[in-house]
């Protein structure tokens, strides 16, 4: 159904995160049966049934225990996981390349991004990102100029200096959502379970708190990686803190505000995912007459992430675009 282009219609609402992501993974399910609806590659909305035989798709026919492995476990959290993990290693080597355009255009300096320096705090994140910006900064003139004697600033401020510490420390929540994400996908999640034996078992592998709680993970990681991408931002527009830029980068200071609503712009966006940081899995509500009295709320918590991660993408759009325009300006910039 993927090749052929077809999506099947899910509702946003219906799962708790326990018991399996039930009343979503229903509406896949019914799809696959040639029932319910599905988009197909023109982003129609057509009957599953007749996407399915346009497509020369034969609509699966279940048998014993089919339904229930189709409906019941974590599989529509972990389908969110593993899109924004797909999704989060462009954006993060992105957000590298922004951070390296910001400390060239702000007259920063590379030497704080020294292997040999990073070495010192050995998170494997951190020296990806290091390693990043090392080499997109390499051969730089402007970043060159930092390094003579009538040079009188001593460091940059931490949105340029820490990158790669909070960079890294995003991917290295990436590593752990990954991981947790490769064992989930490896897993039997349904109840009840046929063993190996042929015993069938009831169990409680549904639930979804492992994926639920990376889910979290990850919000939080997304919301500081857009703070400190929209701080670069900010400092370009302050004639106080841009090395002789334009104030806003404006072509005409006072006639128009340059990029002022852009950084109004990453503003909003990360006030928003500040409060997307806040987690899902800490919240369970009951049901099913109190047999299910303690749920994940994963299904949320994968919901709110793809929207984060959807705000992380403008918020670092717009760092480039504005490294790029101060970039314009580099001649006739004044030393600090």
């Amino acid at each position: 159904m993927l090749n052929a282009g077809l999506t099947p219609v899910v509702g946003e609402y219906g799962s708790l995160g326990c018991s399996g992501d039930l009343a979503p993974l229903a509406h896949c399910a019914l799809a696959a049966m040639g029932e319910g609806s599905v988009r197909n590659a023109a982003g129609d909305l057509v009957p599953a049934g007749d996407a399915l035989a346009a497509a020369g798709i034969r609509p699966l026919e279940l048998e014993e225990k089919e339904g229930l492995a189709l409906i019941n476990g974590t599989d529509g959290m972990l389908g969110m996981l593993c899109l924004a993990l797909a999704d989060l290693d462009g954006l993060v080597a992105t957000a590298d390349l922004a951070a390296a355009m910001s400390v060239e255009g702000q007259l920063g300096t590379d030497a704080v991004f020294a292997s040999e320096l990073q070495q010192l705090r050995p998170h494997p994140g951190q020296a990806t990102s290091a390693a990043n910006l090392r080499a997109v900064l390499a051969g730089s003139a402007i970043v060159a100029s930092h390094r003579t004697d009538d040079c009188t600033r001593v460091q940059d401020a931490y949105s340029l200096r820490c990158a790669p510490q909070v960079h890294g420390a995003v991917r290295d929540t990436m590593a752990h959502a990954a991981l947790v994400a490769s064992r989930e996908l490896a897993s039997a999640i349904d109840n009840p379970v046929v063993t190996l034996d042929g015993r069938v078992a009831s169990n409680g592998n549904f639930h979804g708190a492992p994926v639920a709680y990376v889910l979290d993970f990850l919000a939080i990681a997304v919301a500081d990686l857009a703070s400190m991408s929209e701080r670069r931002t900010d400092r370009f527009l302050d004639v106080a803190r841009n090395a002789g830029l334009p104030p806003f980068l404006a072509h005409d200071p006072g006639v128009d505000s340059g990029h002022m609503i852009a950084q109004y712009t990453q503003a909003g966006i990360v006030s928003e995912l500040k409060r997307l940081a806040n987690p899902a899995s800490v919240d369970s509500i009951p049901s099913s007459a109190m047999q299910e009295d303690h749920v994940s709320m994963g299904w949320s918590a994968g919901r709110k992430l793809r929207r984060a991660i959807d705000g992380l993408g403008r918020v670092v759009a717009i760092e480039l675009l504005t490294a790029a325009r101060a970039s314009t300006s580099v001649a006739s910039r004044r030393r600090p």
